[in-house]
């Protein structure tokens, strides 16, 4: 049986055809959820038998584990950390539905199966890494550069 392990875009966009009784989400989602069409949708999922379930707190740290090897670990919110856990603890026999980007390349590259909402699939696996706007040398991690004082950006270090 495959079960989809449901991040909030499945709630605030609401065009996920789904059983509710294969859905699993985590407590932080629930608590994202504010607008009122999309907690409704929470709500009719949950007496469908959707499942609320903490992550497994050892998968949160091979989360935090690949999601610094992959320089997404500033991009993630605890909530997104716990979503990844939650897919990594079901990998085997789940699906991850999330739309978002640095959520699917961290769980692309731990091998979880995922599907987005709204938005496209990521096509590439990308670690990242930062660039010096000022003297343009690259950096794998910080926020300014430690040579000339100029912030740090954002940058594909390179695709795997």
């Amino acid at each position: 049986m495959t079960f989809y392990i449901a991040d909030s875009a499945v709630f605030i966009m609401g065009n996920c055809d789904v059983d509710s009784s294969l859905l699993i989400t985590i407590p932080g989602v629930v608590d994202e959820v504010r607008a009122e069409a999309a907690r409704l949708r929470l709500d009719l999922a949950r007496e469908g038998g959707l499942r609320v379930e903490w992550p497994e707190p050892e998968m949160v740290n091979k989360i935090k584990e690949m999601a610094a090897y992959t320089r997404d670990l500033e991009e993630l919110s605890k909530t997104d950390l716990e979503i990844l856990a939650k897919a990594l603890e079901h990998k085997d026999n789940a699906i991850l539905l999330t739309d978002d980007y640095a959520v699917q390349n961290v769980a692309v590259q731990l091998g979880i199966e995922v599907k987005p909402i709204a938005q496209k699939k990521i096509r590439d696996l990308i670690i990242w890494g930062k660039k010096c706007i000022g003297c343009k040398r690259s950096f794998d991690s910080g926020e300014v550069c430690p040579i000339c004082g100029s912030p740090l950006k954002k940058k594909r270090k390179r695709k795997i």
